[in-house]
């Protein structure tokens, strides 16, 4: 996969979930407006717990927004001047995870307290909700910091050719990731459903067993997240692959337990669809049309991965074959 296209799905992913993000915060009270005073209390007092502040209801609607957007617009800015390598910085996910997950907590925690109130003073008071926010807003924080320094750049060979002689005692590598931006997308639809579910729910828009129902959208979003990205690496040890933005799960092959490696053009309705397949030819993990690494094991099960330069991978890991064979 280019770097191009690599800039072109990190960018995506961040302008969804900055999209969606803004489409809860203002989304959110206009849904509940039938049900809230004409102004919301929005400051509450350290000490009491009592709401000491409060906005008109078009001011609380759209004053997060204007919050979320100034970070969101940030984090474009650096993507589209500097690539960032292909890869979108630790510190922007870390900082749209968090920022987006306060700003909707806080937002749902608002909404909650004020509903079905006469008037903003009776208010109920948010400070669970808010120490809430802030613990699952640092986690996410934290999940999205690790992905990003998980995810690595493209290194290439020392050697060209499709046989490499590789003299004893030198140290060689090759790894090569893929992934499919339509996967990705349909992970994060998923993930934004299942968001906006918990919010409503949350607010007080819907009971809390309504939380049940973001249940599968959940599950959905990181079965195909997992599955929309794989890492394909060989070395000394032999060949490892491993799936998602986290690298697991991840499967390995010891360099003497394969008996070959060659490289097959394969698609889609070769395997019987798009992600990890298992057909006739063994297993599959389709990401898109094209060549793939197509491994034989001692026992003589095959494994394929669809990934760039896998030439060059199958070349390096018979030469590691053979010489363990010796």
């Amino acid at each position: 996969m280019t770097d191009r296209a690599r800039r072109s799905g990190a960018a995506r992913g961040a302008v969804g979930w900055g999209g969606g993000v803004l489409a809860l915060l203002v989304g959110l009270p206009l849904a509940a407006s039938g049900r809230l005073p004409d102004r919301l209390a929005t400051h509450w007092g350290a000490g009491s717990g009592r709401p000491d502040g409060s906005m008109p209801f078009w001011a609380a609607a759209l004053f997060p927004a204007l919050i979320w957007g100034v970070p969101a617009v940030v984090v474009m800015l650096t993507l589209r001047r500097t690539g960032a390598g292909g890869v979108v910085p630790g510190w922007a996910v870390a900082g749209l995870g968090f920022g987006g997950v306060m700003l909707l907590g806080g937002q749902a925690s608002i909404v909650r307290a004020n509903l079905d109130r006469a008037d903003w003073r009776d208010a109920e008071s948010v400070t669970s909700w808010v120490v809430g926010t802030v613990a699952v807003a640092a986690a996410v924080g934290a999940v999205g910091l690790l992905a990003a320094r998980r995810a690595p750049a493209l290194s290439r060979p020392a050697a060209e050719g499709p046989a490499l002689d590789i003299p004893v005692g030198q140290r060689v590598v090759w790894l090569a990731r893929t992934s499919n931006s339509w996967l990705q997308a349909l992970a994060a639809l998923s993930g934004l459903v299942a968001v906006g579910v918990g919010v409503a729910a949350l607010s007080g828009l819907a009971g809390l067993s309504f939380l049940l129902a973001a249940a599968p959208f959940v599950f959905a979003s990181l079965l195909v997240l997992g599955c929309s990205s794989v890492q394909a690496r060989v070395n000394e040890r032999g060949l490892d692959v491993s799936f998602g933005p986290f690298g697991w799960p991840a499967r390995h092959w010891a360099a003497g337990d394969v008996e070959s490696a060659r490289v097959e053009s394969r698609t889609p309705g070769h395997v019987g669809g798009w992600g990890y397949r298992l057909s006739g030819l063994g297993t599959t993990v389709m990401l898109r049309g094209g060549e793939c690494l197509v491994v034989r094991s001692s026992k003589g099960r095959e494994f394929a991965v669809s990934v760039d330069d896998a030439e060059r991978g199958a070349a390096l890991l018979n030469s590691l074959s053979a010489r363990h064979t010796r």
